[in-house]
């Protein structure tokens, strides 16, 4: 369960044991706050977070981190403080802009409709909340393949080429938080 504050009663979420892809739920850790951690969930809005007791947890650190620059449009993956990897992106077209925000991969998909999101998709907590009319395709945000590279051309996703996808695929974990930013 997903707490509003420390210590408090009232339950912001229940967090299953698996994503809704079926990748193990991970939660990465915002801050501590006594035996209390400050966790991002899927389960939540954008810019909330909730708060888990340390005791029904098991930690793991986690070096890496994933800086998006909207107005530059590129992405950066971090390894204990040393950019590992830049990459040219696409990014949410003006009338359904990519969310700005703090953020985490929760799951690493492939196969799951290469025509329109290439070969591989690393799904992130956020939500879409600005989605053009009628688009059926959910509100979870992405990093995916797709066209417009270097373009404001998303339905508010992130577009990589396939050769950052799959090194994405290969060296970013589960929980990597990702910090979008104008």
């Amino acid at each position: 369960m997903l707490y509003s504050a420390p210590g408090s009663a009232k339950v912001l979420a229940t967090v299953n044991g698996h994503t809704e892809f079926g990748s193990t739920t991970t939660l990465p850790v915002v801050s501590f706050r006594g035996r209390w951690l400050e966790v991002i969930s899927t389960a939540l809005p954008n810019g909330v977070h909730g708060f888990v007791r340390t005791g029904q947890t098991w930690l793991r650190r986690d070096p890496m981190a994933i800086d998006v620059d909207l107005s530059s449009r590129r992405l950066r993956v971090w390894r204990d403080g040393v950019v590992e990897r830049r990459a040219e992106i696409a990014i949410g077209a003006p009338s359904s802009p990519t969310p700005i925000g703090q953020f985490a991969v929760t799951d690493e998909l492939t196969g799951l409709n290469p025509a329109a999101y290439g070969c591989c998709i690393l799904a992130l907590s956020g939500h879409q909340t600005r989605l053009p009319s009628g688009w059926p395709g959910g509100d979870r945000l992405a990093i995916h393949g797709g066209g417009g590279i270097g373009s404001a051309v998303s339905s508010g996703c992130l577009h990589a080429a396939e050769p950052t996808l799959h090194w994405l695929m290969e060296h970013v974990p589960l929980g990597t938080q990702v910090i979008i930013h104008p």
